[in-house]
C-alpha cells in the first residue's frame, strides 16, 4: 500500500505546532509496516533550504499551470534516518523561498493552492501514485477537489482516494470568489462545492469535506464536537451531512523521544522504577528560572499559545487567587501581546511565585515538563492536544478542561483508587477551573499516593501504536 502525505509542517524540517510532530511520528510508525510506503510532501521553505543540517537531492523540474498562470515546480527529496519514509520538498522560490513564519501572508490562499497543484503534477513526473493522499487541514484541503477537476479522467489518478485530517477546524483557507476562477482555474461549475456556507467566499476545507473519501479528527470527542456550531466555525451542517465518513483517532506522541529515562536535555534522567531524577529536575528548573528551591510546593507549569481559546482568560480571572496559594507558577510560550504582559508583570510583582518564558525552546519545554508537579491545560477547545501526553510521559499531572482530546486522554483521577489519570473541570468557568487546581494540589501532598500516581503515568502507553492500528484500517477499508 501507497501513502502519500500533504502537510505544510513536519518535523524535523518545519514545526510551527502539534501537525509538526504528528507529521514526523504518523508516517514513520507506519512505515515499520513492510507492505507500506509512505512518503511526505512538504513545501520547500527558506528555512530548510538554508540549514544545513538537511542534505536534499533534487530529483527534477517542470512547468504547471495555476489558472492562467505557468509556474516553475522543482522536486527534492530527503529520507527520514531509518531510510523508511521518503520526503519530496515542492521548490518555488516566488512562493516559499520566505523569511519567517511559514504562513500569515497575505497571499497564503495562492500559496498553498499551488503547492496542492505541484502535488498532484508531481505525481505523473515521479511516476509514483500513491493509494491514498492524506490530506492535513486547510494548506492542502484543495487537494480532492483539484483532482477531481483536473485529473479524475486520467486512469493512474483515478484510484486515488483521499483521507482529509481536521487538526483544527478554526482554520479553513477563505478566500475571495474570485479566487475560484483567477486562482484555481475552476469553472462556476464548482463554485457549490468550493463555496463557504455563510458567506460569500470559497472555503477549502468545506471542499475536502465533500469531496474526501474519508474524514478524520485527532480526537473521538472532537469528531463530534465539531459537529455543533459551538465548536464548528460554521461547518457544523456540512459535517453532519457528512458524518458518515468522520472518524475521531487520538493522536500519540514519540515515546522514543519523549522519554524521561533517556532525554538528553534533562539535567538529571529517571523512570518509573526510579524518580529520584524526576526530584532534581525539579530543583535544577527551580534554579534556572531563579525560583526559590523548595521541594514542599508543587509547580504548576503551562507551555502554550499564549491566545484566547487555550484557556488564558480563565488564567486571567483567577491568577491573583493562584498564586495566593502556596505554589510555583511557570509559564513558557508566546501569543497575544495582552497575555505576555500579563504574566510578565505577575512574574515582575511575585518573583517568588512566577516564572514567565516569553519565548519556545524545545529544550527548555523538556525541563519544565520534567521539572513540574501539575500541568495545566484549560482550553476552551482542543481538537487533541500533545503537551497533555508529553506531560504525562514525564510523570507530570494533567489539569485540564473537559474537551477534545483533553477529555479522550485524560479520564478524571480517583484518589481514592488511582484510576484515571488528572484533575478535570467541565465547564469554562475561571472558578471551576481554580477549584481543580485547588484539587490537585492538595493530592500532591499526599506523598506516597502520589509517587505511585506518577509511576503509573510514566508507563501508561502514549505511543502511535493503536492510532496507527485505526488509521491502517481505515486505509485498507478504503482500498478495498
Amino acid at each position: 500500500m501507497k501513502i502519500l502525505f500533504a502537510a505544510s509542517e513536519a518535523a524535523p524540517y518545519v514545526k510551527s505546532g502539534g501537525l509538526g510532530d504528528v507529521m514526523e511520528a504518523l508516517p514513520s510508525e507506519l512505515a515499520k509496516n513492510d507492505d507500506v510506503e509512505v512518503s511526505v510532501f512538504l513545501p520547500y521553505y527558506k528555512s530548510i533550504k538554508s540549514n544545513p543540517r538537511f542534505n536534499l537531492e533534487f530529483v527534477t523540474s517542470f512547468s504547471t499551470m495555476l489558472s492562467w498562470r505557468q509556474t516553475h515546480v522543482g522536486i527534492f527529496k530527503s529520507y527520514s534516518v531509518n531510510k523508511k519514509v521518503t520526503y519530496y520538498f515542492i521548490d518555488n522560490e516566488y512562493y516559499f523561498n520566505r523569511d519567517g513564519s511559514y504562513y500569515g501572508y497575505y497571499d497564503d490562499g495562492e500559496r498553498f493552492a499551488y503547492f496542492s497543484k505541484a502535488i498532484l503534477e508531481s505525481l505523473h513526473h515521479l511516476n509514483y501514485y500513491p493509494d491514498i493522499i492524506h490530506l492535513n487541514d486547510w494548506q492542502t484541503a484543495a487537494i480532492p477537489v483539484l483532482l477531481k477537476a483536473f485529473y479524475a479522467k486520467i486512469p493512474d489518478y483515478s484510484k486515488i482516494k483521499t483521507v482529509f485530517t481536521i487538526h483544527n477546524i478554526e482554520y479553513q483557507g477563505k478566500m475571495p470568489m474570485e479566487f475560484l476562477t483567477e486562482i484555481m482555474g475552476f469553472s462556476n461549475s464548482w463554485k457549490s462545492v468550493m463555496k463557504d456556507v455563510n458567506c460569500n467566499c470559497i472555503n477549502f476545507m468545506k471542499s475536502a469535506i465533500l469531496l474526501s473519501d474519508k474524514i478524520t479528527t485527532v480526537s473521538k470527542t472532537y469528531s463530534y464536537e465539531i459537529r455543533h456550531p459551538y465548536f464548528s466555525h460554521g461547518l457544523d451542517t456540512v459535517l453532519k451531512e457528512n458524518e458518515d465518513k468522520l472518524i475521531g483517532i487520538v493522536n500519540g506522541i514519540n515515546t522514543k523521544i519523549y522519554n524521561p529515562r533517556t532525554d538528553k536535555h534533562l539535567p538529571f534522567n529517571y523512570s518509573s522504577s526510579d524518580l529520584l531524577g524526576k526530584a532534581a529536575c525539579k530543583k535544577a528548573l527551580q534554579q534556572e528560572l531563579n525560583l526559590p528551591v523548595r521541594n514542599d510546593v508543587p509547580i504548576i507549569s503551562l507551555i502554550t499559545r499564549l491566545v484566547s481559546h487555550k484557556g488564558l482568560d480563565l488564567i486571567e480571572c483567577v491568577l491573583s487567587s493562584i498564586l495566593n496559594m502556596d505554589v510555583q507558577l511557570v509559564v513558557e510560550g508566546t501569543g497575544d501581546q495582552k497575555y505576555e504582559d500579563m504574566f510578565k508583570f505577575s512574574e515582575y510583582n511575585s518573583p517568588n511565585k512566577m516564572a514567565a518564558v516569553i519565548k519556545f525552546d524545545s529544550d527548555l519545554a523538556s525541563r519544565i515538563y520534567a521539572g513540574s508537579d501539575l500541568f495545566l491545560m484549560p482550553s476552551k477547545s482542543e481538537p487533541c492536544g500533545l503537551a497533555q501526553l508529553i506531560a504525562m510521559r514525564y510523570g507530570t499531572i494533567p489539569i485540564v478542561r473537559e474537551t477534545g482530546g483533553l477529555v479522550d486522554t485524560v479520564p478524571p483521577l480517583n484518589i481514592d483508587t488511582l484510576e484515571g489519570k488528572g484533575f478535570t473541570f467541565k465547564l469554562f468557568n475561571a472558578h471551576d477551573m481554580l477549584n481543580a487546581i485547588e484539587r490537585a494540589v492538595s493530592f500532591w501532598h499526599n506523598e506516597s499516593k502520589r509517587e505511585e500516581h506518577i509511576k503509573n503515568l510514566i508507563k501508561y502507553d502514549s505511543s502511535w501504536k493503536n492510532p496507527v492500528w485505526e488509521y491502517m484500517n481505515l486505509y485498507s477499508e478504503l482500498v478495498k
